[in-house]
């Protein structure tokens, strides 16, 4: 929008009214018209239509109606009044003769109904537009707005389409660089990144100084990592960071790169990587999960741990959590540290993921039992049977924990109850095996007859001496 003159026009008109004689003075629908239009065009949309309505409604078969009715809309609209606006416009295809340019009316209808988010109804008057007169001035932005509401309803195919007739026909339009962007976002969420990479290579050259182009360049880079050229979208996005540390998309770029460099970098690059990730703000769950993944790799201890603690301490609900407990759960049992084991699986096993739950919950009473604590080892392999999808894998080794812990116990029926479960279902040949053995042991026990409890002495009789 132009600058405000220091004194609008609309201002000037009202002091030269005040000041000259009652016979030089315009007539009143004169004055309202000069008033609205001049405020209009300095950008003060209020006055406009406090003008404008006044000239409406007073001068009802003044010759300028047309246009001052298709004005009002256009006002309205400026002042964030879409209902107020719809009605004027759509007054204003009633009248004759038609005001503005050609299918002006309709397109102003159909912006007012995009702001009113009717979206259906918007999509249809711009097609208006464009069926009755493709040659119109408003041609090019009703194809634009069209394809925009095809966007809104979560129709990418036709909204893609819009774009690239738009782009195709009029590519020198003011809108060109935004309907670039939109139809690249658009392939981008339609899973395909490398069309969206051909239609944004060309962006920096053709729209030089575009504040959209930060836009497209972090958007090119994503494209390229996922279409696969790895190297050149880390490139673009490391060159978007560079010249754009504040952008709303900055934290995703840093956290692709770290991301790229933690998978595929030398051991220099995911050092870097980590220390991206540790030092992202806002912090995410997702960026210290990865951190304690790329710590954990490289072998160092310390940054595993200052990478745990910030996620455990500012994320302890998050699934990345449980599921970064689970991990260090099993290297601490790799470690035959079970006390450590134990409470990281006690952490894990509250997840909400059924697979990470039961593993969890196995690897718990798994510890309990090396530890020879054998109520809450039993405790653990049984709640495994509680969970509602689990690897039979996993539920049968907890199975097989079970009969264990039960045999410490000395409950024999229990563990064999549950050594024959294994048998009778365990994918596990070895496991299968091994618990037909202790299956076998167990019915041994049970068949042996009970020792007979050892009697008692027979109280001495008192007698005379």
């Amino acid at each position: 929008m132009r600058r405000v003159p220091s004194v609008p026009a609309c201002l000037a008109v009202v002091l030269v009214l005040s000041v000259v004689s009652p016979a030089a003075a315009l007539d009143d629908a004169d004055r309202l018209w000069l008033v609205g239009e001049r405020a209009f065009t300095d950008g003060l949309y209020p006055v406009a239509r406090r003008a404008l309505e006044r000239f409406v409604s007073q001068y009802p078969k003044d010759a300028r109606l047309p246009e001052a009715v298709l004005l009002l809309g256009k006002a309205r609209l400026r002042a964030g009044d879409a209902d107020g606006a719809l009605e004027a416009f759509k007054r204003a295809q009633t009248l004759s003769p038609a005001p503005g340019r050609p299918q002006e009316s309709r397109f102003w209808e159909a912006e007012a109904l995009f702001r009113l988010k009717r979206f259906a109804e918007a999509r249809g008057a711009y097609d208006a537009v464009v069926r009755t007169d493709a040659a119109s001035p408003f041609a090019a932005d009703a194809v634009y707005g069209r394809a925009w509401c095809d966007l809104e309803m979560k129709l990418p195919d036709p909204a893609i389409a819009g774009f690239r007739e738009f782009l195709q026909t009029w590519p020198e339009h003011a809108q060109a660089a935004s309907a670039t962007l939109q139809l690249a976002r658009s392939l981008a969420d339609e899973k395909k990144p490398g069309e969206a990479v051909a239609v944004l290579q060309p962006f920096a050259a053709k729209y030089p100084g575009s504040r959209l182009a930060p836009d497209a360049q972090f958007l090119l880079g994503w494209a390229k990592t996922n279409s696969g050229d790895a190297r050149g979208g880390l490139a673009d996005l490391r060159a978007f960071v560079a010249a754009n540390p504040a952008h709303d998309q900055a934290p995703a770029a840093r956290k692709i790169i770290a991301q790229a460099m933690a998978r595929g970098g030398d051991r220099e690059e995911q050092l870097e990587a980590y220390k991206v990730l540790m030092e992202q703000e806002p912090a995410s769950a997702d960026a210290l999960y990865n951190a304690v993944q790329i710590a954990t790799r490289l072998s160092r201890p310390k940054d595993v741990e200052a990478a745990w603690k910030r996620l455990s301490t500012d994320f302890p609900d998050h699934a990345l959590t449980r599921r970064a407990a689970l991990d260090r759960a099993n290297a601490a049992f790799k470690e035959k540290n079970w006390k450590t084991a134990a409470a990281l699986g006690q952490q894990a096993a509250r997840s909400e993921d059924d697979a990470v739950k039961a593993e969890a919950l196995l690897l718990v009473g798994e510890s309990e039992l090396k530890q020879k604590r054998f109520a809450p080892a039993a405790k653990a392999f049984e709640a495994v049977k509680s969970v509602g999808d689990v690897d039979a894998g996993v539920r049968y080794r907890a199975m097989a924990g079970l009969g264990l812990a039960r045999e410490e116990q000395q409950d024999w029926k229990a563990a064999l109850a549950a050594y024959e479960s294994v048998v009778n279902r365990s994918p596990d040949a070895t496991l299968r095996d091994w618990a037909r053995e202790r299956a076998t042991a167990m019915k041994s026990r049970l068949a042996k007859p009970a020792s007979p409890a050892p009697a008692k002495p027979a109280p001495k009789k008192e007698g005379k001496s």
